[in-house]
């Protein structure tokens, strides 16, 4: 699937086959997941791989009762490392970047699933400390999301999306103008 083919495919899907997912298509989204960039490529993030039964089931209630997480395959969680990042950039890096590394990975296995025609949703919604005892999580680490993956079996259509010009401004927060459009007097920019 090329590239942008992946974009339009990808859906939040939530409601799952009652299939396996093959060991070589999550090993895939994994290895996709570790060329995502990161600050300082300190990768300052872990990811569980959950896939008993009564561990998704904890994962589910934990993300307020979203039972369609313990329906998929496998759930991944990301799990940022604040200390990892805040070694070498200190509370910016703490508070932001491993956040950001996390949430870049997550974004990646959404990807790489899409393009193996797996689905996927990204959970944000929950109790950060009932992930943590739901899963065992070491203390230092930071629930950033859960993405369930499975077989779809719902073909979600596209949501709606904010207009470019409501997303994209240029310098100065004035309107943006792609090169070689016109503006309202026509010229060109």
């Amino acid at each position: 699937m090329q590239f942008f083919d992946v974009l339009n495919a990808r859906r939040s899907v939530r409601v799952y086959q009652k299939t396996r997912l093959e060991p070589s298509s999550l090993d895939a989204i994994l290895r996709a997941v570790s060329l995502a960039p990161s600050a300082g490529c300190l990768q300052a993030y872990r990811i569980l791989v959950v896939e008993s039964a009564e561990a998704k089931a904890a994962l589910a209630a934990a993300a307020f009762d979203q039972t369609f997480v313990a329906e998929a395959s496998v759930a991944l969680v990301f799990f940022a490392e604040p200390d990892v990042s805040g070694a070498k950039y200190g509370e910016r890096g703490r508070s932001l970047f491993s956040l950001q590394d996390a949430t870049i990975a997550a974004a990646y296995a959404q990807l790489a699933a899409a393009a193996l025609g797996i689905a996927s949703c990204w959970v944000g919604a929950f109790d950060e400390r009932a992930v943590a005892r739901a899963v065992g999580a070491p203390r230092g680490l930071r629930a950033v999301a859960i993405v369930p993956l499975g077989g779809p079996a719902e073909t979600p259509s596209r949501p709606p999306r904010r207009p470019l010009a409501d997303l994209v401004v240029g310098e100065g927060f004035e309107a943006y103008r792609p090169p070689g459009a016109s503006d309202a007097s026509g010229k060109r920019a």
